[in-house]
């Protein structure tokens, strides 16, 4: 998805594009996982729907039990796949030993907030219930996901402990739906912000004002974001930083580029402050990359790759 593209047109066009195959971030092309031998493409992970589906790519010739990242596509919440180009960046894992899990969940335009949330912490039960079998850790998760993917990902790192976010979602109760690590990618934290933050920034939305029928976040939350602020702060991963447990918090690396026209760099600058004030400046480390739109070549060097795998690495091997 351009993001020249207004909220208007694109969502407009959301009928007829299915699943995205290209990548909404501008710069990172289809997905080849040909390079893959040990893959399982298509695991269903619960039962209520045909998107709650994942893609599970195994590490070449390394011994069981894997540890895991659970890439989380973007697309605004109404667009994208697991086999999207966006997650390229994540199944580059599976050359350094990570069991990468590629994760379906349901969009906006079939179910609302919590569905998306609720699906991607299944996913995480079912792999971890199923860990023995996949040949994957159950105690090393971490979860990597660009713009709304982003949320989502600071959702499994924030919301672990709450018990309103499961909705329709009955799979393997009990099993918890816990990560270690999240690498989040300028993704939108608090929708009820992001208007007057690209105001003070004197920044112009590319996709138009949040605060609208038509915005990406509303469409996810099923209403206008400000008819019902309890709703929406529910869908902010800032939200449960006051139930996190600092000994068991999952360790942050957050990046966001400085000018990001979709999601306002304060989102990311705010919502590291408020977790390392709960859970300690050690577990959090945020980086702004100067210039950077909303993703790009800049997040994409083998540099920066090897920054966000170092991280991985301390944080769960």
């Amino acid at each position: 998805m351009s993001g020249l593209m207004t909220r208007r047109t694109a969502l407009a066009g959301l009928a007829g594009l299915g699943a995205m195959t290209s990548c909404a971030i501008p710069g990172i092309s289809g997905l080849d996982t040909s390079w893959v031998t040990n893959k399982q493409v298509g695991l269903k992970y619960a039962s209520g729907s045909a998107a709650q589906t994942l893609d599970l790519y195994l590490p070449n010739g390394a011994t069981p039990p894997h540890p895991v990242i659970v890439a989380i596509h973007g697309g605004g919440f109404a667009m994208g796949s697991a086999n999207s180009g966006e997650v390229a960046p994540m199944v580059q894992g599976a050359k350094r030993g990570y069991a990468v899990a590629c994760v379906n969940y349901r969009l906006s335009g079939e179910a609302r907030f919590p569905a998306a949330v609720a699906d991607c912490r299944s996913a995480v039960r079912y792999l971890r219930a199923n860990a023995a079998k996949l040949g994957v850790n159950p105690d090393r998760f971490a979860a990597w996901g660009a713009s709304a993917g982003g949320n989502l990902a600071a959702m499994l790192g924030t919301a672990a402990a709450a018990t309103d976010l499961d909705g329709d979602v009955k799979e393997n109760p009990g099993v918890s739906p816990a990560v270690q690590a999240v690498v989040d990618w300028f993704g939108p934290i608090d929708f009820l912000k992001m208007d007057a933050q690209f105001a003070a920034a004197g920044i112009t939305p590319a996709m138009g004002k949040v605060v609208s029928d038509s915005s990406f976040e509303s469409k996810y939350v099923g209403q206008l974001i400000t008819k019902d602020e309890a709703l929406t702060r529910r869908a902010s991963p800032a939200t449960y930083i006051p139930g996190m447990v600092p000994a068991t918090a999952p360790r942050w690396f957050i990046q966001h580029g400085t000018a990001d026209t979709n999601v306002p760099t304060q989102q990311s600058v705010e919502f590291a402050a408020a977790l390392k004030a709960a859970i300690g400046d050690d577990k959090v480390t945020v980086e702004l990359l100067s210039g950077a739109g909303h993703g790009g070549s800049q997040f994409e060097t083998t540099a920066n790759f090897d920054k966000v795998f170092t991280f991985l690495d301390k944080a769960l091997k």
